[in-house]
């Protein structure tokens, strides 16, 4: 909720955190899949770098790029982050636990993610959302949702792998299309969002730097701190494990 300024008056608007991001803290599926791994579901994100910060346990991120196949181990105290694109997948060796840090906070909840389904699911958008939604309210069932859809989305990735092997760069650049195609219908309102959140932090910061280089305090004088609450009830199911998530002041 915006605030007076407690000197003038004027209408403060709440920070977002700092950098535009989002933080969760994730506990990373420990069932295994179809391969005998335990983890979560392949998957990239089509406009949000993301970032791990390992806080507990131990495992791996497998990432798919142009750079080809790679799997980067975890322990706690590692950092690891990619770009937009990077098809990535958790691997649990025990009790892996993670800070996650998203850019364009708001974009990955709205969309931002496709999974690696097969061909023919990412083709069909019906069927994709079909594929990709899990049902609210009854803990069990969205975690049996949670695992077809983890399992369906190795069957992709399997079939993404071997065709890359297979066909080089160009089926990984086909996969990419693939995604651009399934959240184009999306991308007005990302723009959206990304322009009073994202995009305003960098005026702001572009407005300060102006005023301090002419010696004035600027958006000093707005200094507050923000508390973030939790979001209540249980951890809600991710695509790579179980989240904890907090509601950030609207703007």
């Amino acid at each position: 909720m915006s605030t007076g300024h407690p000197l003038t008056g004027a209408i403060r608007i709440p920070p977002i955190f700092p950098g535009g991001v989002a933080v969760s803290d994730l506990c990373v599926y420990d069932a295994e899949g179809p391969d005998g791994l335990a983890g979560g579901s392949p998957h990239l994100h089509t406009a949000s770098g993301e970032g791990f910060v390992v806080t507990g346990g131990i495992g791996e991120v497998h990432t798919l790029s142009h750079e080809g196949a790679a799997i980067h181990p975890l322990a706690p105290g590692e950092v690891v982050y990619f770009s937009p694109g990077t098809v990535h997948r958790l691997v649990n060796r025990g009790d892996l636990r993670l800070v996650v840090v998203m850019q364009n906070a708001g974009l990955p909840e709205a969309g931002d993610a496709v999974l690696t389904f097969p061909t023919e699911v990412l083709e069909d958008a019906d069927a994709y959302a079909a594929a990709a939604s899990l049902p609210e309210g009854d803990a069990d069932l969205a975690a049996s949702a949670a695992r077809r859809r983890r399992d369906l989305a190795l069957e992709g990735y399997g079939q993404l792998r071997a065709a890359i092997r297979d066909r080089g760069p160009e089926a990984y650049a086909e996969f990419q299309r693939r995604a651009a195609r399934l959240v184009r219908p999306r991308v007005a309102h990302w723009q959206q969002m990304w322009e009073r959140t994202v995009a305003a932090e960098t005026n702001r910061t572009r407005d300060q730097l102006a005023s301090l280089a002419e010696g004035h305090p600027g958006l000093m004088g707005d200094a507050t701190v923000v508390r973030a609450d939790p979001v209540p009830g249980p951890r809600r199911f991710g695509m790579c494990g179980r989240l904890q998530t907090w509601r950030w002041p609207s703007t």
